[in-house]
């Protein structure tokens, strides 16, 4: 038996047909271009708007539709996507926030599985299982995990990725927040682009004629609003610092020096990082919507700080002329100093939004090396902070003999002067100005924080009030706390003028008794 022979279209159908599409994909619903695979019979028509978020905060997904009109039947399938998926509601989730997987494993407490005969239990995520993407639970207290199928959309894959879960499948947040496109952006942050619709500057800022001591803040630069790709590098005992456009600290201000970090900042976010052996850089992708003020804390002579940023064609020759892009000068410029009152620094407002606070004397030398491990558990362990509600009676360390036993032990003394009083969680922080120097194994500035491990005035300060008082340095093995610890038992005394004489010879009797000091004149 033959089968039927296919009787092809007459060709004024064919012309009918297309006409009858033109009319059709003209009038597709608005919200972008349609437009149509040549040679292929496809038409796509226009993207929807974005649906609205899977989540309010943390992260999620959005979605947009479009339609695939095949215009004959010997056409090909259509085999582009019809669904597109944007990551949305990126901003982090307020403190207390629950977890986003935690919540959906959550929900199935107290209901019974089939496998377990009706018993029910508590349950949290559990990240061990083979797909990222399907929601398998731990039962708390347990040793096994239950899978209960597909993660919501817009749930990460895994704790601190950048990819996102959309049904079922792990897509990365691809270029324009698109997740799962392969489109790269520039580094002009132009989806697609090939950095032709910006330029980049490079440059070193060096300060070889600066005097030994304590520098202070110095000025590097202003990097332009509409920077892209912000880099800055350095390594050494100084410390990077930025300012906002209103010359308002945002990292490392006002003596404070401030824990590595996200930082948010014209309308980007900065990263800060530090490490051990004094690596620190400060990236940010950008682009800023104001100017940033780059500026050093100077501990040691500079060895240069290398500083780079990508500026749109128009305001990079508004900043730099015809300089061109790949000429990397030097910026040798002589400093300025604003380590004393200046017109910049008395119009700085303090930013409080720093998440933690450290104050690191960082002036040692880059020959002072980390505390071995030996007899480390001894000298760097804080003591216990007691109870604020239970301080109890201070101890006051007095007499010739204790005098002269924390002038030998001690790191430091010096004479200061109060000027204000923090307590920061079960801590006192004391802002002091160094009248003079006694002795010092590391360098210390004309301003400093003295820190107490307690928060009940052991040993009691004043305010405007003079002191004399012997003090620690405290670094942690890891060397992101580096402080001056003022302790309990410390000795303080207040400042009368005979105390400079009673200081004089002090570190001859220490040697005597067997003890190896690094000795300065009064200061």
């Amino acid at each position: 038996m033959s089968l039927p022979r296919h009787r092809p279209w007459p060709r004024f159908l064919l012309l009918i047909h297309a006409v009858l599409g033109l009319v059709a994909f003209t009038q597709l619903p608005a919200g972008g271009a349609g437009w149509k695979e040549p040679g292929s019979g496809i038409e796509w028509s226009p993207w929807s708007s974005w649906s609205s978020c899977s989540r309010t905060c943390g992260g999620g997904a959005a979605t947009r539709v479009r339609r695939c009109s095949i215009r004959y039947p010997i056409a090909e399938p259509c085999a582009r996507d019809q669904r597109q998926y944007r990551l949305c509601a990126a901003e982090d989730c307020p403190p207390g926030t629950v977890d986003f997987r935690q919540l959906q494993c959550s929900a199935y407490d107290g209901h019974p599985i089939p496998q377990t005969r009706g018993a029910t239990f508590e349950w949290v995520p559990f990240y061990g299982a083979p797909s990222p993407c399907e929601l398998s639970c731990l039962a708390k207290g347990l040793n096994f995990y239950y899978n209960f199928g597909r993660v919501l959309d817009g749930t990460e894959c895994a704790a601190g990725s950048d990819g996102v879960c959309i049904n079922g499948r792990c897509l990365t947040v691809g270029c324009g927040q698109i997740l799962g496109s392969e489109e790269k952006e520039d580094a002009c942050r132009v989806c697609g682009g090939r950095n032709n619709t910006c330029q980049r500057y490079r440059s070193v800022f060096t300060t070889p004629h600066l005097t030994p001591g304590p520098f202070g803040y110095n000025e590097v630069t202003t990097i332009p609003a509409g920077a892209t790709y912000i880099k800055v590098t350095e390594n050494s005992s100084n410390y990077l610092v930025l300012q906002n456009r209103n010359y308002s600290y945002i990292i490392n201000g006002n003596w404070v020096i401030n824990w590595p970090g996200t930082y948010a900042v014209a309308g980007t976010k900065v990263h800060y990082r530090r490490s051990a052996d004094h690596g620190e850089s400060l990236e940010a992708m950008g682009p800023t919507k104001e100017d940033l003020h780059l500026m050093v804390l100077f501990m040691e002579q500079n060895s240069g700080i290398d500083y780079e940023y990508w500026l749109p064609n128009d305001r990079y020759r508004r900043y730099h002329g015809d300089r061109s892009a790949l000429r990397e000068a030097q910026h040798a410029d002589g400093a300025r100093s604003f380590t004393h009152a200046s017109k910049v620094q008395t119009s700085v407002v303090p930013v409080t939004h720093t998440p933690a606070r450290v104050r690191r004397p960082p002036a040692h030398s880059r020959s002072d090396t980390a505390p071995h491990r030996h007899g480390w558990s001894q000298r760097n362990r804080l003591p216990p902070p007691p109870r604020p509600d239970n301080c109890g009676k201070c101890r006051r360390v007095r007499g010739k003999s204790n005098r002269m036993k924390q002038y030998c032990e001690k790191d430091l003394v010096i004479h200061v002067k109060i000027i204000s009083k923090r307590i920061i969680g079960m801590e006192t922080r004391y802002d002091v100005q160094v009248m003079t120097t006694y002795k010092k194994h590391f360098a210390v500035l004309r301003r400093e924080f003295l820190w107490v491990p307690n928060a009940c005035d052991c040993p009691r300060l004043q305010e405007a009030r003079e002191y004399v008082v012997m003090a620690r340095r405290h670094v942690n093995y890891e060397r992101t706390l580096n402080r001056i610890l003022l302790e309990t038992d410390s000795f303080v005394r207040a400042y009368r003028s005979q105390e400079d004489k009673l200081m004089r010879g002090l570190d001859k009797e220490c040697e005597k008794r067997g003890y190896q000091l690094k000795t300065t004149a009064p200061g």
